[in-house]
């Protein structure tokens, strides 16, 4: 079977996106997030949003307002829906047999938070050997207590470009430079 690919949405969950935690540029990341993903079952691409269940610390509790996605997110019935409990999508789940089982060679990888739950999937996955590509400005975090959202964000990227591959590869780019890349693959198929 050819090698297939993967749309990882890491926890753009409600509880996450309030007045009193204002993430950086959320509505621009959910379109991003919404059109890539009309590509992706367009072309019969595995999408996989991931909600974090926080029981253990008493919060994004299942069935709760919090634990729900962001509204504006399309989700389709065909979509994946992973349940993680710890920052690492891979920790506790069964999530990467179900990729090995779907032939799923590269991940590409948007959502929230870029520090904490983002970074942990990315390491992950990178020892998992599989080929990764960051959406660049398709993730998001807020503001923390000696940096900017902004300045996260702009790091995390930075760090991501500079690590060392394992078997598979890790790239960075833009929505738009993934989208064209993505759209020429089609036509060539």
């Amino acid at each position: 079977m050819k090698p297939q690919t993967c749309l990882l949405i890491i926890d753009m969950q409600k509880g996450s996106f309030t007045p009193e935690t204002p993430w950086f540029e959320t509505d621009s990341i959910v379109k991003k997030i919404n059109s890539l993903a009309a590509m992706f079952r367009k072309n019969a691409w595995l999408v996989a949003f991931v909600q974090h269940n926080g029981s253990a610390m008493d919060e994004f509790i299942p069935n709760t307002h919090d634990w729900e996605l962001l509204d504006d997110l399309m989700v389709h019935e065909q979509d994946m829906m992973v349940e993680k409990f710890a920052n690492d999508v891979f920790y506790n789940t069964n999530f990467h047999a179900k990729l090995k089982e779907l032939h799923v060679n590269e991940i590409v990888i948007t959502g929230c938070a870029t520090d904490f739950c983002v970074e942990s999937t990315i390491q992950s996955a990178l020892v998992k050997d599989f080929n990764i590509l960051v959406v660049e400005d398709g993730h998001t975090t807020g503001n923390r207590p000696f940096m900017e959202a902004r300045q996260v964000i702009n790091h995390y990227n930075w760090v991501w470009k500079n690590m060392t591959p394992t078997k598979g590869k890790i790239e960075v780019r833009p929505y738009s430079t993934i989208m064209t890349l993505h759209e020429q693959a089609i036509d060539q198929s």
